[in-house]
């Protein structure tokens, strides 16, 4: 079955990486090109990388239209990048008109997080499942929201920012400028400025996987497959407030599924385990049977698959 209609290159824009493909028309996808984003440089380099992308992929070969998926928040009608907290220095970027000038095709800026829960959805763990909820769990949070069969973008297209849901009033700072929310709680960021803390102090073996270096996420996890007792207290904080987020979701919007991606997404059954009982014990009664907690399927491909089918539709 033909998911899109046309040659088109997808693009996923994060705030450590920028991932580009050619996306076939049944969703397969080749020619893959990835590069780090080092958005500390600010938006013209990043543009200038993602351009060299789209141009690594399309090679000889002529494309009919290009999907970005992009961190927001953004207005996906007009394309222009408003001021996401992990890409520093972007305010109110015209993404859209800057690579249709470049490249002379139809461009479509989507959502990160909502080109990945469509991804997802068509082709995913969350495949057909109606509403569906897609979070993402990486650099930041992010979400998007399949509901009737459509991604739900809100009255201006900013629908989705779950990882802007304040869950601790008193907790740590975020980029957006607030205290507390799920992303500054609960992200890799936010476990990774944990496990630093925690090097400081002395606790923990977590140094052992990060070489001295300041650790990363994956450090943690490394350390808390190991049973290491300070990486088990920081995931399951993150697991905490992570599940708090996910209850307030589902009371809201009766969700069939819900796909957790990004890097938790590999972290097996060691973390959903925990995650569906906190979640469990965070609900109302009434909702504890009605979904399914899902890890991603598709893994780095959901962006730019999901961005390359979001231009096919972009009249719709």
């Amino acid at each position: 079955m033909a998911l899109i209609m046309g040659r088109c290159i997808g693009v996923d824009v994060g705030g450590t990486k920028i991932a580009a493909a050619r996306v076939e028309p049944d969703g397969s996808v080749s020619r893959r090109f990835r590069t780090e984003t080092r958005a500390a440089e600010g938006p013209d380099r990043v543009i200038e990388r993602i351009c060299q992308g789209i141009e690594r992929v399309m090679g000889e070969e002529a494309v009919d239209g290009i999907g970005i998926a992009c961190p927001g928040p953004l207005d996906s009608r007009s394309g222009v990048v408003l001021s996401p907290p992990n890409l520093p220095g972007w305010e109110r970027i015209p993404l859209k008109e800057r690579l249709e000038d470049r490249f002379q095709v139809p461009v479509c800026v989507e959502n990160d997080a909502n080109a990945a829960a469509w991804g997802e959805y068509l082709l995913g763990a969350g495949r057909g499942a109606d509403p569906m909820i897609y979070i993402t769990v990486s650099t930041g949070i992010g979400g998007g929201v399949v509901l009737d069969g459509a991604l739900y973008r809100g009255a201006d297209t900013y629908a989705g920012e779950i990882g802007h849901m304040i869950v601790d009033p008193q907790g740590a700072p975020c980029g957006c400028g607030r205290r507390g929310c799920l992303e500054a709680m609960a992200s890799g960021t936010a476990l990774a400025r944990a496990a630093a803390e925690a090097l400081r102090n002395g606790d923990g073996r977590i140094r052992e996987w990060s070489g001295g270096s300041l650790p990363r996420a994956e450090h943690v996890f490394a350390a808390f497959r190991e049973g290491d007792e300070v990486a088990s207290r920081i995931i399951d904080d993150g697991i905490r407030y992570l599940a708090i987020g996910l209850a307030n979701v589902v009371h809201l919007l009766n969700p069939r599924v819900i796909v957790i991606g990004g890097g938790v997404a590999g972290a097996g059954e060691m973390f959903f385990t925990p995650l569906r009982e906190r979640l469990s014990n965070s609900l109302m009664p009434s909702f504890a049977d009605t979904f399914e907690l899902r890890p991603a399927e598709l893994g780095a491909d959901a962006g730019v698959i999901g961005a390359a089918a979001l231009w096919a539709k972009r009249t719709d």
